[in-house]
């Protein structure tokens, strides 16, 4: 993504802007070739808090009792993006009654005054894409109890965009506002009386879209699983809405459908969340298991790899690893220094995480959510295993570079368990230590033992750890091991210090172990998760000690207590509390 300030990126909003107004000139769509049934799932809660006149969006909370959404302050662009795109609507079908429809189309209509001859920052592709797929979802809530004026400015606008969106989608960023562009384009080619000719152009990009972007093994290039889901449940959602109108749904598209799916099994944990690593969360409750189901395919990835990422699953309990290189180039922009990191999930209950994605909690926190200590594995000596390098075109968004190059991992089957065996070299060039890491998950899923070593693997590398010793004047390179708790957990130091406790909420009481080499503390953490108003306060157990030899083994174990029941009945039901 470029500098918003750049000369090329003011050229493109002009451009964007010329373009909606000349749309406003074509012939408008002057009705529904069929009826649309919606197609996503909103949050009931977050519905109610827009309706109570709460806008949580980006981080931020602004309250503002009686006031229309397009007339509150606006804290920062991506808050102005979030509204503009329209996702809320969703949160208000999920409601549903008579205020909330009110809200819905009061709101929506003000849009078409306000900002429906392209004034505003929604028109941009991706957004108007997005845009488009909620309005004609929702026409049937949103267009009850309408008089036919309203009506005709509401088709009028669907035109506007519509034609706005087939000369301006090329401009879209590659990966998911081009994803969110198209499919829009597709919706309303189908959707709308007058504009099917858009739909065979946008048919063709998509494909070729799905060609570029999604690999062999199902993965795109962020490795963002969240980002994953959002681009497959776009895919799925085309391919419904092509399927019935009639209309063929193309060979790329159905594979690409094809490829992603088991892959999205893959890092789903045994929660129905998704793994969260390089910007993404867990997902929307729900639009997981749904777009899964949508798409048809059962399948997982076999070997238990998908996009880089290691799973290893036993009876209640998941394991999702950080098992390749980090994202590279303009694809980093939003990755994480997570190699090796893994998350530990027993049944609905996250146990071992990583911290997530700070950005929407501001900049600072963006830094220190892709940062390695905020992340469920070892760093060296204060270091990342990647660092953030220079601004990404001169913005804020900064690639991840000088990340490890070479991520060997093996899979396999131990006498009582799964085995997963990695490494990395992200400290061979500054310390000459490789990090390598064994995972064995217990066939009946009640423990795991885990193994960490530094090694210096040749002469080379042993002449660079001298050297940095040397540095230390001999007194050995700090390094720190991090397994960061869910909020959720209940963590306390047990066994005079020599153990921790981890109860969670479904009952289950899991105890920490280590080999007794290293000093154990349990310190604050934070879990950063969208769509809340700030971080979480949490713990973390830390592990630390110095590296003094060519070789450095730490070895741990993570198990159910022994008074755990086997079979639990996990019945327990949080509400949804979004501002906390």
């Amino acid at each position: 993504m470029s500098d918003p300030n750049s000369l090329s990126a003011r050229y493109t909003r002009a451009m964007h802007r010329l373009h909606a107004r000349i749309s406003t000139m074509a012939r408008p769509a002057t009705g529904f070739t069929s009826m649309p049934e919606p197609r996503t799932i909103g949050l009931f809660a977050r519905g109610k808090q827009l309706v109570a006149g709460n806008f949580l969006f980006a981080g931020h909370l602004v309250s503002a009792t009686d006031t229309s959404i397009w007339d509150i302050d606006i804290p920062d662009e991506v808050f102005a993006q979030e509204l503009h795109g329209f996702a809320w609507m969703d949160d208000l079908a999920a409601v549903g009654d008579a205020v909330a429809r009110d809200r819905a189309q009061l709101w929506l209509w003000r849009w078409i005054d306000r900002y429906g001859q392209g004034r505003g920052p929604g028109w941009t592709p991706d957004l108007t894409g997005r845009r488009l797929i909620r309005w004609i979802s929702h026409a049937l809530f949103l267009l009850r109890s309408r008089d036919s004026e309203q009506s005709e400015a509401f088709y009028r606008s669907l035109g506007q965009q519509t034609i706005f969106l087939s000369r301006r989608w090329q401009k879209t960023s590659p990966g998911l506002p081009r994803f969110e562009a198209l499919t829009g384009l597709i919706y309303a080619g189908l959707a709308l009386e007058g504009m099917a000719e858009h739909v065979a152009p946008a048919c063709k990009a998509l494909d070729k879209e799905c060609r570029r972007q999604v690999d062999e093994q199902g993965g795109i290039p962020t490795r963002n699983p969240e980002e994953l889901l959002e681009v497959f449940t776009l895919l799925t959602w085309a391919a419904t809405a092509l399927g019935e109108a009639g209309k063929p749904v193309s060979d790329a598209h159905e594979q690409a459908i094809a490829r992603i799916a088991p892959t999205l099994r893959t890092l789903r944990h045994s929660d129905g969340s998704l793994a969260r690593f390089h910007g993404g969360g867990r997902g929307m409750e729900g639009r997981l298991d749904s777009a899964l189901a949508e798409s048809s395919v059962k399948s997982r990835q076999a070997d238990g790899l998908a996009m880089g990422y290691a799973r290893l699953s036993a009876g209640r309990t998941s394991v999702v690893v950080d098992a390749s290189p980090p994202p590279k180039g303009d694809s980093s922009i939003n990755a994480h220094a997570s190699t090796l990191a893994f998350e530990l999930t027993s049944g609905r209950r996250p146990l071992i995480v990583n911290c997530g994605s700070g950005s929407g909690f501001g900049e600072d926190w963006r830094r220190a959510g892709r940062a390695t200590p905020s992340h469920s594995t070892l760093s060296l000596d204060g270091l990342s295993s990647a660092r953030l390098g220079e601004e990404g075109r001169g913005w804020r968004e900064e690639h991840l570079v000088d990340g490890p190059k070479e991520v060997p991992i093996q899979m396999s089957q131990a006498s009582d368990g799964l085995r997963f065996e990695g490494g990395h070299d992200g400290y061979l060039r500054t310390h000459g230590l490789t990090h390598a890491r064994t995972l064995e998950l217990t066939f009946d899923g009640r423990g795991m033992v885990g193994e960490d070593m530094l090694i210096a693997l040749d002469d080379t590398a042993k002449r660079r750890f001298d050297r940095v010793m040397d540095a230390k004047t001999l007194q050995g390179i700090p390094y720190a091991m991090r397994f960061h708790l869910h909020p959720e957990a209940d963590a306390e130091l047990d066994m005079g210090g020599a153990a921790v406790s981890i109860a969670l909420k479904s009952g289950e009481i899991w105890v920490f172990r280590h080999d007794g080499s290293v000093k154990m503390e349990l310190e604050p953490s934070v879990f950063l998760e969208k769509g809340r108003l700030k971080p979480r306060a949490t713990k973390q157990v830390v592990l630390s000690g110095v590296a003094m030899e060519y070789a450095t083994r730490i070895r741990w174990s993570l198990s159910k207590a022994h008074e755990t029941s086997v079979a639990i009945r996990d019945l327990n039901r949080e509400e949804l509390d979004l501002t906390h």
